[in-house]
């Protein structure tokens, strides 16, 4: 698997890094106000380019796509179909994105998981294709490259610990 395989799904599946870089950009932009947009479409390539996320975006694609198919077996593809609140399998592989960058990028996934913007929008809302995993994939990867950057921002507060503390 490779970047470059990743990305070609994602862009068959009508997600462009640019889509998700504008989610970045967003959510960071109020912490960080000289943020660039380039610099969120590298967090987001630099994301992606990591194994386990392209891992999880291959599987979460491939259980959407079989779904669509009427391949998988029930009561999952009924699952599937509803799209079931409840299911919570969509999340938690999502979650495991998240994790590469610490809780910021958790937290940044809970707010994109309630007020689903740009493009995890318009796959949540999309009813000619099944996308259970696919929008909460990409909300974890807008928020893993969100938090990258805000680890990465260079006027974050740096606090110091007193040598004397007994």
């Amino acid at each position: 698997m490779s970047f470059e395989i990743v990305n070609s799904i994602l862009e068959r599946r009508g997600v462009r890094i640019e889509d998700i870089a504008e989610i970045v950009y967003e959510l960071q932009l109020p912490y960080h106000p000289q943020l660039m947009m380039e610099e969120c479409v590298d967090s987001v390539k630099a994301v992606l380019n990591k194994r386990e996320v392209q891992y999880a975006l291959y599987t979460g694609i491939a259980l959407d796509e079989l779904a669509e198919q009427k391949l998988l077996p029930q009561p999952l593809q009924s699952i599937m179909e509803a799209d079931e609140p409840l299911y919570g399998v969509d999340e938690t592989m999502a979650l495991g994105i998240t994790s590469v960058y610490g809780m910021i990028g958790l937290t940044s996934f809970g707010y994109l998981d309630k007020e689903k913007m740009g493009i995890i929008a318009s796959l949540n809302n999309n009813t000619s294709a099944i996308h259970v995993f696919l929008d909460d994939l990409v909300a974890g990867l807008a928020a893993a490259a969100s938090a990258r950057i805000a680890h990465r921002y260079k006027g974050a507060k740096n606090y110091s610990i007193p040598l004397d503390i007994e």
